[in-house]
């Protein structure tokens, strides 16, 4: 195990020239302390979790100490934000420390979000607060643990400065971990320049860095549009099929790697809603939880403009064009399994489109529904589903067919419900258990962070002294609004 003076870095985007990046050190924050840390993150890095515990750590990730052999630098990019072009923009309160290369050579950059002003600032002050910061490690970890790629979080320090947003708020940073922290932003702002030999270098750098086994290819370039391409129609329909909403998908929160990338003011539905709209300045709901899959489709087609000068517009619409595809297969697979069907043919789709029906006129509560979906018994009435609905009618009619697709199967109750239980999650992070968590944080009280980490770390699994943690919103916690401004 290492400790903070032998991480191994690697350094490879700081290589790059100038044009890329601003190099640039942390502004320290007065009076740092550990808010919450993460060991299943620093075993990613080798880290002795045991270095959390000492004052070098939260001066280390304060941004008041530099990590011998790191190479800060804010990263340059631009993006579409709500559909319109946004010039330049990068990391204005985000800097790369550096990158870390643990024993199994996976790289891993540390991106210490709430430094302080770089370059890409804009009119901003660099900073972040308590509660986006722990908003931020939660979902991340949240959403690994249900098996959807994303960032990973190593820890939250937060500090006595005052932030001001809405209001006076509490300062914090969280440490977020990526094998890359490339956007599709990234290759924008230097196509929308006409630098096409910088667009060409960054595509080779990622390429390099990130898929390597696209090197050799003979229209290596065409190869990486077409896999991220997948990666990211894979990665929306796993938000659908976990009932996750973004809330911004812009083109510069969006990861050259197919990962989740930028918490800001997301949010697991709750009560089943197509439309959902999970971030309250979205007022034309852009990012409305159903319309997800064909954002990330145009987000794709901006970055495919950006890549125009390394290949041609036939095979780069070819490359666009294998979204459909992917996303409707990997959706109907994660949905078909889902409601626990073990074979997966093409006939199933109407039978769980039409149960999202069924959830959204009644709006019943999408993780317990799916969980509860698994006590299904054949041959009964079920009335532990039934009375989910204000009127059970039409799931009736949808628990019919379902049986009579269970019979075709042969499907045995004990193993279909411990297979559902695998891929249904009992536990989710509901913006309310979230919300409990800051407002004790901000009391300087860090327990429940801790405590709802540790649940949502094993969300399959039942925890019956969590029990609480998995029941659904009070009346309170549904009338939460996430907003942009953290």
């Amino acid at each position: 195990m290492r400790t903070l003076n032998n991480l191994h870095f690697d350094n490879s985007y700081a290589r790059l020239p100038d044009a890329f990046h601003q190099r640039v050190q942390p502004t320290p924050v007065p009076s740092p302390y550990l808010v919450a840390f993460n060991p299943d993150a620093a075993q990613l890095l080798d880290l002795d979790p045991f270095v959390a515990q000492l004052p070098e750590f939260v001066e280390a990730f304060a941004g008041n100490r530099p990590l011998a052999g790191s190479d800060p630098l804010a990263m340059k990019y631009a993006g579409h934000q709500f559909g319109s072009y946004v010039p330049q923009l990068g990391d204005g309160r985000a800097i790369l420390l550096g990158e870390v290369r643990n024993e199994a050579g996976e790289k891993w950059d540390l991106h210490l979000k709430g430094a302080g002003k770089t370059a890409f600032s804009r009119f901003g002050d660099g900073r972040a607060v308590l509660r986006s910061s722990i908003r931020e490690y939660l979902g991340c970890e949240a959403m690994h643990a249900l098996g959807i790629p994303t960032t990973r979080a190593l820890c939250v320090i937060g500090t006595d400065l005052e932030i001001y947003r809405e209001g006076v708020e509490t300062g914090a940073l969280v440490l977020r971990m990526a094998p890359s922290h490339v956007r599709f932003g990234s290759f924008e702002v230097f196509a929308h320049r006409e630098q096409f030999d910088r667009v060409e270098q960054l595509a080779s750098y990622t390429i390099e860095q990130c898929y390597p086994h696209l090197k050799e290819r003979e229209v290596k370039y065409v190869a990486f549009l077409r896999e991220v391409t997948e990666r990211t129609a894979r990665l929306a329909a796993h938000w659908q099929a976990a009932g996750f909403a973004h809330g911004v998908l812009n083109t510069d929160n969006m990861s050259i790697l197919g990962i989740t990338l930028d918490y800001g003011p997301y949010g697991f539905m709750e009560d089943f809603d197509p439309g959902f709209i999970c971030n309250h300045s979205d007022e034309g709901g852009r990012y409305a939880f159903d319309q997800q899959p064909k954002i990330a489709y145009w987000n794709l087609a901006a970055l495919a403009q950006s890549l125009l000068s390394l290949m041609n517009v036939d095979d780069a619409k070819a490359s666009l064009n294998v979204f459909p595809d992917v996303f409707n297969g990997h959706m109907h697979r994660l949905m078909t399994t889902k409601v626990g069907l073990t074979s997966v043919v093409d006939e199933d789709m109407p039978l769980w489109t039409s149960l999202l029906d069924v959830l959204a006129e009644a709006k019943v509560d999408y993780t317990i529904f799916f969980r509860q979906l698994g006590n299904f018994v054949l041959g009964e009435r079920n009335e532990h589903l039934r009375e989910m609905f204000s009127t059970p009618a039409k799931f009736d009619e949808w628990a019919e067919r379902y049986g009579e697709r269970l019979r075709r199967e042969e499907s045995n109750d004990s193993d279909r419900k411990m297979r559902m239980n695998r891929v249904n999650p009992k536990f989710i992070l509901r913006n309310y258990l979230a919300q409990i968590a800051i407002q004790k944080a901000d009391l300087k009280d860090f327990s429940e962070v801790d405590r709802l980490r540790g649940v949502l770390r094993r969300p399959f699994d039942e925890q019956p002294e969590m029990e609480h943690y998995a029941k659904p919103a009070p009346a309170w916690g549904k009338r939460l609004q996430i907003s942009c401004s953290s």
